[in-house]
């Protein structure tokens, strides 16, 4: 997702919301991400409903920031 950084900060908070230690999933975020986990595609599928949603509301979506 590094085409997306708001995309992936939120997945990124999802999954650390979710998954907050090792005992819930078994590598931290960029692993998961690396890899592909489950937990990884769980977590960016509910970025993407959230997003969703808030762009159901008709609210405007921040635009990704120059770098």
């Amino acid at each position: 997702m590094q085409h997306d950084p708001l995309l992936r900060a939120m997945a990124r908070e999802t999954y650390e919301a979710c998954y907050p230690t090792e005992d819930w999933a078994p590598v931290r975020f960029e692993e998961a991400e690396r890899l592909g986990t489950i937990h990884y595609r769980q977590a960016v599928e509910a970025a993407q409903r959230s997003r969703a949603l808030t762009a159901a509301k008709g609210e405007q979506l921040p635009l990704f920031e120059a770098a």
